[in-house]
Formats: C-alpha cells, sequence, structure tokens
C-alpha cells in the first residue's frame, strides 16, 4: 500500500511572522518588563516627580519665571527641565541599564538567534520607551498643573521635541549598552543622569555657567531639550528649529552608531 503527500497538508508553514507584528509583540514584551522593575519605575516616575515638587515648594535655587503673560512661578521653569529629564532617564538611563544586564545575562544574544533584526529590536525598545513616557508626562503635567503650572505653546512642538529627544536619548543608550559590560553600563549611565541633571538646564538655569561652558552645554541633549520645551511651554515661542536641528543631529549620531556598534553578546 502507496501513500503520497497531499499538498497543503503542512500549511501554513512555519517561519518568520511579519517584521511590523514581530516589532509590536517585542515592544509590548519591553514595556510590560519595564513596567515591573521597580528600580526603574523609581528611576523614571519617582524621582522626577519628588524633583518638581521640591524644586516648586522650597526656593532652593533661583530661577527665572517670566512667561508669555508676564511673571509666572517656579513651577513655569521647572516643569518644562522636569519633562526633559523623564524622557532622558527613561530613554538613556533606564534603557542603556536594562539592555545592558540583557546582554550579559544572554537575553539578547538568544534574540540574535530569532528573525528579529537588530535595527527592529531597536525599534522596539524605543516603541516601549515612547509608552512609558506617555505615562510619565502625563502624571508629572498632573502634579505640576496642581502645583500652579501655567503652560503656553503649541502642543504639536510640544510632541515633535519629546519624540525626537526620546530618539537621541534612545540611541545613546542602546550604543552605551551594546558596547560597555553590564557594570560599566549601570555606572556610566547613572553618573551621565546625575552629571546632566545639574549641567543640563533640567534644574539649574544655563544662564548660571560661565560664558564658553554655556556654549558647550547648550549643544548637549538634554539642554536642547529642556530649552526647546521651555521656549515653548514657557514662553510661548512658536516652532524651536535650532533645538530641533540639535536633537535630530544627536538622533542621526546616536541610532546611526548603536545600529552599526551594539553587541549582541
Amino acid at each position: 500500500m502507496s501513500t503520497t503527500a497531499t499538498e497543503g497538508v503542512f500549511t501554513p508553514k512555519p517561519g518568520a511572522a511579519p517584521l511590523p507584528r514581530m516589532i509590536c509583540a517585542q515592544a509590548l514584551l519591553e514595556t510590560k518588563m519595564l513596567l515591573r522593575n521597580g528600580e526603574q519605575l523609581l528611576l523614571t516616575v519617582v524621582i522626577p516627580t519628588l524633583l518638581l515638587v521640591l524644586f516648586s515648594a522650597v526656593d532652593i535655587i533661583a530661577v527665572p519665571t517670566g512667561t508669555a503673560g508676564g511673571q509666572g512661578k517656579s513651577v513655569d521653569f521647572l516643569a518644562p527641565g522636569i519633562l526633559a529629564l523623564a524622557v532622558m532617564s527613561t530613554a538613556f538611563t533606564g534603557q542603556a541599564i536594562a539592555t545592558g544586564f540583557e546582554r550579559r545575562y544572554g537575553v539578547l544574544k538568544r534574540l540574535a538567534a530569532s528573525p528579529l533584526p537588530r535595527w527592529a529590536l531597536m525599534t522596539a525598545k524605543t516603541c516601549s520607551v515612547l509608552v512609558t513616557e506617555i505615562l510619565q508626562i502625563v502624571l508629572l503635567t498632573v502634579v505640576a498643573l496642581a502645583l500652579g503650572w501655567s503652560p503656553h505653546g503649541n502642543p504639536v512642538w510640544v510632541v515633535l521635541l519629546l519624540v525626537l529627544g526620546t530618539a537621541a536619548f534612545s540611541g545613546l543608550g542602546l550604543l552605551m549598552a551594546g558596547a560597555l559590560k553590564a557594570e560599566a553600563t549601570l555606572a556610566a549611565a547613572n553618573l551621565v543622569f546625575l552629571l546632566l541633571l545639574v549641567g543640563g538646564g533640567v534644574i539649574v538655569p544655563l544662564e548660571k555657567f560661565p560664558g564658553a561652558a554655556q556654549s558647550v552645554l547648550q549643544l548637549l541633549p538634554i539642554s536642547a531639550l529642556s530649552d526647546g520645551l521651555r521656549d515653548v511651554l514657557q514662553h510661548g515661542a512658536g516652532l524651536p528649529l535650532a533645538d530641533l536641528g540639535i536633537l535630530a543631529v544627536w538622533t542621526v549620531l546616536g541610532l546611526g552608531a548603536a545600529a552599526k556598534f551594539f553587541r549582541w553578546e
């Protein structure tokens, strides 16, 4: 008795899912992992909120308070900077540390054996960061409004700044995580976070620094993001082309370098 194979019995053929579906699935997994990590939530949610409340309620540092409508409160200056800090803490510091330890524990090595391309993994991680940032921004906005914040400007420019800032910091975070050992990434990412918190115009205005230092500091991505958000939300300015240009350059450099030098193990 002979048997013949019937065409179509073993369909659908096993294989990789469509690329958009793989990216969405990985982004969903990354988001769940991030939201379950208590240390990351402390860094990305609790610390920016505490800084906003503390420096808005206590005159530790004299900050300019002029707004589009005249004199404002210190929260009008601080809120845009804290929003920029939240983006950096999630897209750069938190992502660099988490990805660095994923390399150490072999998670990325296993992902490398999957059909998911390197650039698609970076895209999924960036999408996960954007979802987390939405939660951050909602929380910080509610807290700032409760403290008397009076935002101005076009929200479209705000969204554009936040998206470009996220892409820039995400690229830099992935570059660090893909090039350094996990312990070195942990130390370097936290050090950079503290340095940029002080010298990036988040809480201390750049005008407080010497002129030569200002010329360098204003080219940093955190300075461009905080200044751009402040120009729009505090002063009601139009499209901040200079700040967007700086962020665009950092985005191209960061994501390009991460895509080229990122190591799976």
